[in-house]
């Protein structure tokens, strides 16, 4: 007689502070047959703090698309398995999609233990409008691409939330400025629930003047929350100008594709050719 199908279980652990981790939580961790973790060692200071003595696989990006056969097999020989992340709701911006997938399409049963969420905390903390919003986790590392795609996000009216490293934030910023406007307000979120929490909220360009002013502040997992575009805003209306203009450069000299992408958007052509 086959094996009845386990269960995969989705267990968001605390981003910071331990205390925030969910009772179920600790019971669905302790009662697995296996936890697929992003970085064992990680979880295994997780795992013992809240004395769990379960047996780990690891499961990160640059292993999943071999690993998901493997707990498909589990399952289906009817374990349990716990999928975490190294902190916070597993699959926002971390790996795992792929597994939860293809345990749906296999029949296996899937569900949640929810809870922290890096994105969520600063959201609800920023004062900017939540009945929409727009989450881009972490940009391209390329400055052409980051500035790229930042002017795709120019225009749209939703509350945006980004993740950045430290040792990106100066230029990320400095290409927010740009693409979206300076005088656009955001909230700058480092080390949510942590020891050294800190949240600075102004426009973007005062921010980038804040961590200039203070080194200290670039350290840490940071969190950026920018309001969206108003209607007509300036920032949305330059962003389409720009895309145009790029456009008609590939065909026409860049004096002639400035000139049409300047009367067409209501830009200046020297914003465009910025």
């Amino acid at each position: 007689m086959p094996n009845k199908p386990g269960t995969l279980w989705v267990v968001a652990t605390p981003i910071g502070n331990l205390d925030d981790m969910a009772p179920r939580a600790v019971r669905v961790l302790a009662e697995s047959d296996v936890v697929a973790a992003e970085d064992t060692r990680h979880t295994g200071r997780l795992l013992k703090h809240f004395g769990i003595d379960a047996r780990q696989l690891s499961l990160h990006e640059h292993n999943e698309t071999r690993r998901v056969p493997q707990i498909i097999e589990r399952l289906g020989g009817g374990e349990t398995v716990a999928l975490v992340s190294d902190a916070g709701t597993p699959l926002v911006s971390d790996p795992g999609y792929r597994l939860v997938r293809a345990a749906r399409e296999a029949g296996i049963a899937v569900f949640t233990v929810p809870g922290p969420c890096a994105a969520i905390a600063a959201l609800s903390i920023a004062g900017l409008p939540t009945d929409r919003f727009h989450f881009e986790g972490f940009l391209p590392a390329r400055a052409a691409a980051r500035r790229k795609r930042l002017q795709e996000l120019a225009a749209g009216q939703e509350t945006l939330v980004f993740y950045e490293t430290p040792q990106r934030i100066d230029s990320m910023l400095a290409d927010a400025a740009r693409s979206l406007g300076g005088d656009r307000e955001a909230l700058l979120c480092r080390e949510l629930t942590k020891l050294h929490e800190t949240s600075f909220l102004g426009t973007i360009a005062s921010l980038q003047a804040r961590l200039a002013s203070d080194p200290g502040q670039l350290r840490g997992e940071m969190v950026l929350v920018v309001e969206g575009a108003g209607e007509g805003d300036g920032a949305g209306k330059l962003a389409d100008g720009r895309r145009l203009f790029e456009l008609l450069a590939t065909e026409l000299p860049p004096g002639k594709a400035a000139k049409l992408a300047a009367a067409w958007s209501g830009c200046r052509r020297k914003e465009l050719y910025k």
